[in-house]
């Protein structure tokens, strides 16, 4: 069901061990709220991150550090072949998923809803990328597709708020369903 598959990805996401539950480190500009009831306000609405759009792989399983770490290897290496600018795109994080908006000329690019998501991850090595593993609504194949953040602990940082709107939309989920 689509309330499993979210609980599956939530906790595939919470168990990713580099992910640091506690101050993210980005309280200079704007304090992160210390608790979850913080965050549900903002998080509704949608949290944006400027990121630099790196590629999509495809991939054969949906969650997992081992294939989120060999997908990421393999953008990395493409995006390194051509020295083209990266397209810098503006992801916004809710509990109805991430949705991507080129960040020069403010088009849509992408909504992916968030019962599409399976997995998401910082990865170890390169610690400034973001990716995420999600079903592709057209072919039904698996994507991985990978993001340059800025710095390491704002990659973190989205990977974090994944894991929160998963938990959120899992709440809100519960709720509606809760009065049947």
């Amino acid at each position: 069901s689509a309330m499993e598959a979210l609980r599956a990805a939530g906790r595939a996401v919470l168990r990713s061990p580099r992910l640091a539950r506690h101050g993210l480190g980005l309280r200079r500009r704007r304090k992160l709220p210390e608790s979850w009831a913080d965050m549900q306000e903002p998080l509704l609405e949608g949290m944006c991150f400027t990121l630099k759009y790196l590629g999509m792989t495809l991939v054969e399983k949906p969650k997992g550090e081992d294939m989120a770490a060999a997908a990421i290897r393999r953008i990395v290496a493409t995006a390194r072949v051509g020295a083209r600018k990266f397209q810098k795109v503006i992801l916004t994080v809710s509990p109805r998923g991430i949705s991507l908006q080129d960040a020069d000329t403010k088009e849509m690019v992408e909504n992916i809803s968030i019962y599409r998501i399976s997995y998401c991850t910082t990865d170890k090595l390169q610690n400034k990328v973001f990716a995420y593993v999600a079903q592709s609504q057209e072919s039904g194949a698996l994507e991985c597709h990978a993001f340059l953040s800025p710095k390491k602990k704002i990659a973190q940082a989205v990977t974090l708020t994944v894991a929160q709107a998963f938990q959120m939309a899992l709440d809100l989920w519960e709720a509606a369903h809760a009065g049947r």
